[in-house]
């Protein structure tokens, strides 16, 4: 990286690639951030015993809660990503926050299904920027390799907040209920934005995308990141297939251990731990191998197509091992499936700087977007089968062999269209 500054908040790093001190600060400070994201993320699939008995939930009911999360956040996607390109990762990213905050504290003192749903919208609303303003902000500060590393690390940080939902929330639950938890959550996301307001640079709008035609450049928009081919080729991928694999990550995963495998309330969390512990170490993995995989032509197109197979292999063999598929199975389709992350950095890079944040925030609307949908659909598709006479077990089944069905669809399609990433810009 270029030493253009020694300050975390020189105005000059708005401008150019941030020296190496500027990134570490930047990159923990926004890390933060994405921690309580995915620690709030995830928390459902820890909670959904005790929401379950206090609410009295069906699984449609717990699909939904969850699947609101992704609803507010997929909701606020394409305004982020105006607002990112014309006002900066830092003043957008500190008023989502503060939204979080409430949200937090309304879903502790919810009374209701509606009252936990409406608060779970809104906090993923509140998130919603924790992971598409560093990666903004990235785009521009960090050179091509550096970018990429530190897009699987922040994973690596969402994995570990993936696992503080797990065994810590299950431990602190006789302590102090579950309500109180999220005055904690509200604590940490404050700190967060202390940390992101001191550190993070200045920003400064980049200059206008000129016209296809060579025109004079013009205010960059949605309808060039919609038409652009390699974009459309990843979405279907994004939507059903990254989707899924969080929908399970952060939600069924944990339904499915406890109802078709069998495990107690603890020992599910534990296996949600041990497999969020795995993820941890698969994105920090990446984010060593991922320059040298560059360098060696093992560009992020060329891994998909050779990883997403292995991942819908793995999801079958679970699917057919029934009440046999514990926390290792779900580990193993988890790590398979992380090849997916490294598709939202090709997306930013296969654009300008100018159109850097409508691009991400456009793609990681077709992500949560689908998460939504995974989550609740999935919840739906069990309880009609259920509703159909089959087993609690092959309810399970079904409902994950459909999805694996329209996993296979939208490979298809991937394969189907024939084209490469444009040269960063």
């Amino acid at each position: 990286m270029a030493n253009t500054s020694t300050s975390p908040d020189s105005s000059a790093a708005s401008l150019g690639l941030l020296s190496r001190r500027a990134a570490i600060f930047v990159f923990l400070a926004f890390a933060a951030a994405y921690f309580c994201s995915t620690l709030v993320r995830a928390i459902t699939a820890t909670l959904s015993p005790v929401l379950t008995q206090e609410f009295s939930l069906h699984a449609r009911d717990l699909g939904l809660l969850a699947g609101g999360y992704f609803l507010g956040f997929a909701a606020t996607q394409l305004p982020l990503g105006t607002w990112l390109d014309r006002y900066g990762p830092k003043r957008v990213i500190l008023c989502f926050l503060t939204l979080a905050v409430v949200a937090c504290l309304a879903f502790s003192a919810a009374t209701s299904f509606t009252w936990l749903l409406i608060a779970r919208v809104l906090l993923g609303m509140g998130v919603s920027a924790c992971l598409m303003a560093p990666l903004t902000g990235y785009r521009r500060w960090f050179d091509a390799g550096t970018l990429l590393r530190a897009n699987s690390w922040m994973l690596m940080t969402g994995s570990l907040g993936m696992l503080a939902s797990t065994l810590p929330v299950q431990w602190l639950m006789p302590l102090t209920g579950w309500r109180p938890l999220f005055w904690i959550l509200a604590v940490l996301i404050l700190v967060a934005m202390a940390l992101i307001a001191w550190t993070v640079p200045r920003w400064t709008v980049a200059a206008p995308v000129p016209g296809a035609d060579g025109s004079a450049p013009k205010p960059g928009s949605y309808a060039q990141v919609w038409r652009d081919r390699y974009f459309r080729k990843m979405t279907p991928l994004a939507f059903i297939n990254y989707g899924g694999v969080i929908a399970i990550q952060t939600l069924w995963a944990g339904p499915w251990m406890v109802k078709v495998a069998g495990y107690t309330a603890l020992e599910a969390a534990t296996g949600l731990f041990w497999i969020n512990a795995a993820m941890l170490v698969t994105f920090w993995a990446w984010g060593l191998a991922n320059p040298w995989l560059a360098q060696h032509g093992w560009s992020a197109n060329r891994l998909i197509t050779w990883g997403v197979p292995v991942s819908m292999l793995v999801l079958l063999v679970n699917i057919f091992g029934g009440s046999n598929t514990g926390w290792v199975g779900w580990a193993l389709f988890c790590m398979a499936s992380s090849v997916m992350g490294l598709a939202q950095p090709a997306v930013g890079m296969a654009f300008p700087p100018a159109l850097a944040g409508r691009a991400l925030s456009a793609y990681n609307l077709a992500i949560f977007a689908g998460v939504f949908v995974s989550q609740w659909g999935i919840g739906l598709a069990i309880d009609a089968f259920k509703a159909l006479g089959l087993s609690e077990v092959a309810s399970f089944q079904a409902a994950l062999g459909v999805f694996l069905c329209c996993c296979l669809a939208s490979y298809g399609y991937f394969l189907s269209v024939k084209t490469d990433p444009t040269p960063d810009n």
